[in-house]
């Protein structure tokens, strides 16, 4: 277990490495400045939870994606309003097709399951690369080399495939 004056001197050599990535989420300066703050006080309220040993920044980037994912539903739903403007204007608009949210959102219930069921091994990069890393990245993040990871995520995308046609 790294001393706390070790954590925190690791936290600060990994902070240049979090702020691209918090700019790349939320796509504004001063919501990725919000972000960078609020992943390292989480990083420092959980410091217990960190393994020597472990890649800090692996770590680091599953508590910004995770804080990320989380402001923005928590925004998606708080923005959800009620609608009372007239609909009129709707029945005389020729709609051909209407789509279905209940079988979209099972669509991404039995997607986001079948990720979740896949071997850590191969999970690990697939998501890096659903979040819009590049290959050369999610190797420099996972530590391992560029050939691995590229063929990890494409393995991963073979098992998803076949999982979710089976379904």
């Amino acid at each position: 277990m790294a001393t706390t004056l070790e954590f925190n001197q690791m936290l600060l050599n990994n902070a240049d490495f979090l702020k691209p990535f918090a700019i790349t989420l939320t796509r504004d300066q001063e919501q990725a400045k919000d972000l960078l703050q609020e992943t390292m006080y989480r990083a420092l309220a959980n410091k217990e939870k960190y393994h020597s040993g472990t890649n800090i920044k692996a770590w680091l980037y599953t508590i910004m994606r995770n804080i990320f994912i989380n402001h923005y539903r928590r925004r998606a739903k708080q923005q959800t309003i009620f609608d009372s403007t007239p609909n009129e204007f709707l029945l005389n608009l020729n709609q051909g097709a209407v789509s279905n949210e209940a079988v979209a959102k099972m669509n991404m219930k039995e997607i986001n399951e079948a990720i979740h069921h896949l071997p850590e091994i191969f999970k690990n990069p697939f998501l890096l690369y659903f979040d819009g890393f590049k290959y050369h990245e999610i190797a420099d993040i996972l530590n391992e080399p560029l050939g691995t990871i590229k063929s990890r995520i494409h393995f991963a995308r073979k098992l998803l495939k076949a999982q979710i046609e089976r379904h």
